[in-house]
């Protein structure tokens, strides 16, 4: 007699092909989350960034839990400025992330030049489970714990350690538009396993794949304007008002996702009229780099408008503050940049390496006509 599925089909004989639909059912029911109930987004734009996030996010898992190859590393772009696909999870316009799967087990040489960078680091992440987002830092390797020579070239060596399986590079620029990025490379230091892709590995990478996916999603799109119901405790803080941030705060090595152990954040988001404007003002501290983006609901950069601000591309004020002007358009104001026309969306302060906790950014909503157009 043969074996029926719950849909009255022939069940499958191996195990990645019921993996493999596993998936498919993950993928085909994502959307619910940014089309109905509390967090359903609001605007034709969002629905089809909806749909663009679940395509970039499977991507990058894909390239976390099936495709990787640990006793054969490769950088994997994460984050850029530049591919529309790789804008996701808190990307931004200033800054290149790469991600290479790693063998807890082995030994790794990662050797580079800086290039232009005006910060740049390496973190290992650990993972609870197969699929499951990291809940520690297990170790960070900053640029001024390395020895780097006249030509900026660097090299250093990793692990074994006790449970980091990934690794992320970040690279800050201060002009990504004319900065020379990172070049990183990647050797394992040990003879690599042989290549067999077998049922039960694929099987146990697509369903990683979907674990991954569906964590995500549990986390965006991000809250916008009042949700007093909002209980879940993944992600970032955000505040619950709208066009406000909440307050900054330093991430611990106890994280969750693939955090900067090293950074600040502080989070908000905005609902504006055609005809409103935010004016945000803070007093960066001492510190390698700041800037300031706007996002989308699904934490994903928006364009190649200028949509973000940071600590070289910034006119201050007399006084040492930095004042951004933040609109549908662009203003006159040095510091102007555009939601490029969403209504509504999130916002995102950082602060590299600085000494202390900033205080929360000052935010005032004013018709675009009043909002100030020079530095004080």
């Amino acid at each position: 007699m043969t074996n029926l599925d719950v849909a009255g089909e022939p069940a499958p004989h191996h195990d990645s092909t019921t993996a493999w639909r596993e998936l498919l059912d993950t993928l085909g029911g994502l959307d619910r989350t940014f089309l109905d109930g509390d967090r359903a987004v609001t605007d034709d734009r969002h629905i089809a960034d909806g749909y663009r996030m679940l395509a970039t996010t499977l991507g990058v898992a894909f390239d976390t839990y099936l495709f990787a190859e640990p006793s054969r590393p490769v950088w994997v772009e994460l984050n850029t400025p530049f591919r529309r696909d790789r804008r996701w999870g808190g990307d931004n316009t200033d800054a290149y992330y790469l991600m290479c799967p790693v063998d807890p087990k082995r030994r790794y040489r990662i050797s580079g030049n800086k290039g232009d960078s005006v910060y740049f680091s390496v973190t290992a992440y650990n993972e609870p489970s197969p699929g499951a987002w990291s809940d520690r830092v297990v170790a960070l390797i900053r640029d001024d714990d390395l020895d780097i020579d006249a030509d900026g070239n660097f090299s250093f060596d990793y692990g074994p350690t006790d449970d980091g399986v990934v690794l992320v590079t970040r690279d800050y620029q201060a002009d990504p538009l004319i900065g020379r990025p990172v070049s990183w490379q990647i050797e394992a230091l040990d003879e690599p396993d042989p290549i067999r892709h077998g049922d039960a590995g694929t099987a146990a990478a697509l369903r990683a794949s979907a674990a991954w996916l569906r964590t995500m999603f549990a986390i965006v799109p991000l809250a916008v304007g009042v949700r007093v119901d909002d209980a879940h405790q993944l992600g970032h803080e955000i505040s619950q008002v709208a066009n406000e941030f909440a307050d900054p705060y330093q991430v611990p090595d106890a994280n969750f996702g693939w955090s900067a152990r090293d950074a600040c954040y502080a989070y908000g988001s905005f609902v504006l009229e055609d005809d409103e404007a935010l004016v945000v003002t803070h007093r960066p501290p001492t510190c390698r780099f700041w800037n300031l983006v706007v996002w989308n609901q699904f934490m994903a950069g928006i364009t190649d408008a200028r949509t973000s601000v940071n600590g070289s591309s910034a006119v201050p004020n007399s006084d040492g503050s930095v004042t951004v002007v933040i609109s549908r358009g662009m203003t006159g104001h040095p510091n102007s940049i555009t939601t490029v026309d969403y209504p509504r969306g999130n916002l995102a302060c950082r602060w590299f390496l600085a000494d202390a906790v900033p205080a929360r950014p000052d935010v005032h909503l004013v018709k675009t006509v009043d909002a100030p157009t020079a530095v004080t």
